[in-house]
């Protein structure tokens, strides 16, 4: 029996649409989300319609829940599933407005993964004039265990930070003084700051990698080791894709946990280029998500100002660029990816090792975390 060339048409366009249906399924999907198909003609704006969705307030969250799925300009391919933005209920809401005034406190398991033992009711201190209450977190180390939880500005924000490799992988190395200086240990220093600044100001707070026996350190030089874990007491696999894709899995399996409370994805890294280059801290983005360019240029624009503040006519070069990588892309909230500084570069490393100035990055960062969260919460 003879085959006509229409017949070949359809019977390829059918091949197509299928594979792009499963090439474009994200891993780990929740039922937490419902799914609808694409249709002949569908845009975001009708699909959104058809659901009894307004398009002026959920374009922004179907985009980030779906953006592996979406083609240039944010074109829905036909016979694709597409994930539909949760609609929060009354009572939710409801419950978010009541007591204004109250603090909330992560649980430890938060922070340093579900083996850990919640705080002692004697580690809890209540200021009653002050409303101020003290918990302590072992992940911070000794001396910055007990943190004050001082105001309720990042109360319903949820973030997730990733300081980069760990385990198997110290990421980039350099030297200095004779010293071995691993990009592990200073981005999980800074990471660590910056949850600590987090926690104190009410957000709840992941962290991805936690080390358990590598608190806040002041030291200069921070010793390396490969006792690292994944959230919450996951060993950290040595191939790359795969140590990505726990990452990435974790973090979707907890986005849709806290549904449509306001979400960030951090991640913190330190670079290695040419012994040359002497570098600012920089910011990437996804390529395709609106929400985490803005992210990153409040960050950017945080560490101008403060450049500005402290050190008057020093200037600032970092920069906002879209990437495609793979954290990034194939990750739930909303996310930037930071270099902090060259690892290949003396005065950078000069710069990492110094206490106080891992210190005022977190303060930094998180000073600019809190302006994205007021300005899009």
């Amino acid at each position: 029996m003879r085959v006509s060339n229409i017949h070949i048409k359809i019977f390829s366009l059918i091949i197509l649409t299928l594979f792009l249906a499963f090439a474009l399924l994200p891993l780990g999907l929740s039922a937490q989300n419902k799914e609808v198909v694409a249709k002949n003609g569908d845009g975001i704006y009708k699909i959104l319609k058809r659901n009894n969705l307004d398009p002026d307030i959920y374009t922004n969250a179907f985009i980030e829940l779906n953006k592996t799925r979406l083609g240039e300009n944010n074109q829905l391919f036909i016979g694709v599933k597409y994930r539909l933005p949760n609609v929060e209920s009354k009572s939710k809401k409801a419950n978010l407005e009541e007591d204004k005034n109250a603090l909330e406190v992560i649980e430890e398991s938060s922070l340093s993964g579900e083996n850990e033992q919640p705080p002692k009711k004697e580690s809890v201190a209540t200021s009653a004039k002050n409303q101020i209450k003290t918990l302590n977190y072992s992940i911070f180390g000794k001396k910055y265990s007990n943190v004050s939880v001082k105001s309720n500005e990042l109360k319903g924000a949820v973030y997730y930070l990733k300081s980069g490799h760990g385990g198997p992988d110290p990421g980039a190395m350099g030297t200095y003084q004779g010293h071995t200086v691993c990009e592990d240990e200073y981005a999980y220093d800074v990471t660590l700051r910056m949850a600590r600044n987090l926690v104190e100001r009410g957000a709840t707070v992941y962290m991805i990698v936690i080390d358990k026996n590598d608190g806040i350190r002041d030291d200069a030089f921070l010793m390396p080791d490969k006792d690292e874990v994944c959230y919450p007491n996951k060993t950290i696999p040595l191939n790359q894709i795969k140590r990505l894709q726990q990452r990435v899995d974790i973090i979707n399996d907890l986005y849709n946990k806290h549904g449509n409370a306001f979400q960030r994805f951090i991640a913190i890294h330190v670079d290695s280029r040419s012994r040359g280059e002497n570098i600012d801290i920089f910011f990437y983005h996804d390529t395709k998500s609106n929400k985490g360019k803005q992210a990153a240029t409040i960050l950017q624009q945080t560490f101008r100002d403060k450049y500005r503040e402290v050190q008057p006519g020093r200037g600032y070069s970092g920069s906002v660029s879209a990437r495609n990588l793979y954290v990034l892309k194939n990750s739930y909230p909303v996310g930037v990816y930071i270099e902090l500084a060259n690892m290949n570069h003396q005065r950078d490393i000069k710069r990492l090792i110094i206490p106080d100035n891992r210190q005022a990055v977190a303060n930094w960062l998180t000073q600019g975390l809190i302006t994205d969260y007021k300005t899009n919460k």
